[in-house]
């Protein structure tokens, strides 16, 4: 029975991980590294995630630079990120490929809060299936008489709290990149 719950939590905790991986991944007008992680390359016939291929900075606020480790990936690397969805154009300078980040229209603003709330929906989504997985889990053990009427109450009340305490986080969140893409 703790097990369920146990199991449950860090379900939870991955939906939330993999959330705030997502957001990272959105662009808010300023240069953050994260912007990057899910650009993959094709090198030497193998998608590889751009971060393994070379360092990723941000020296100013709207700038990112890509320093590859092998001189020879900087021609795919600028392709993989000229074909991701990013809208950013690369600029090859030699060792170095430089992103400069236009600044955000209102309209692109707006898109991109639509996007973050898709995003936050299906973490919910994904929260409560767990919630229901692990009341599942519960009924089943009830039947096979393992636990009591009582116990399988108060387990499914302790599984909704801490649906709420994730669901707050989400929202907390969700909140705080708003805030971010909508600021100018």
């Amino acid at each position: 029975m703790e097990d369920v719950l146990r199991e449950s939590e860090g379900r939870m905790q991955k939906a939330i991980e993999a959330l705030k991986k997502n957001f990272s991944a959105v662009r808010t007008g300023r240069a953050h590294p994260a912007l990057l992680d899910h650009v993959q390359v094709e090198y030497y016939g193998t998608k590889t995630p751009l971060k393994q291929l070379g360092q990723v900075s941000a020296p100013e606020p709207r700038m990112l630079v890509v320093t590859p480790y092998d001189k020879n990936a900087s021609q795919a690397i600028e392709k993989a990120i000229l074909a991701s969805d990013l809208g950013i154009n690369p600029k090859n300078e030699g060792g170095l490929i430089r992103l400069l980040l236009p600044e955000l229209s209102e309209e692109r603003r707006r898109d991109l809060t639509k996007i973050i709330k898709k995003e936050a929906e299906e973490a919910k989504i994904s929260l409560r299936n767990v919630r229901r997985e692990a009341i599942e889990a519960l009924k089943k053990q009830k039947a096979e008489k393992k636990i009591t009427e009582d116990i399988e109450k108060m387990q499914d009340k302790k599984v909704q709290e801490l649906i709420d305490k994730e669901s707050a986080e989400i929202d907390k969140l969700l909140a705080g990149k708003e805030k971010e893409i909508l600021e100018v």
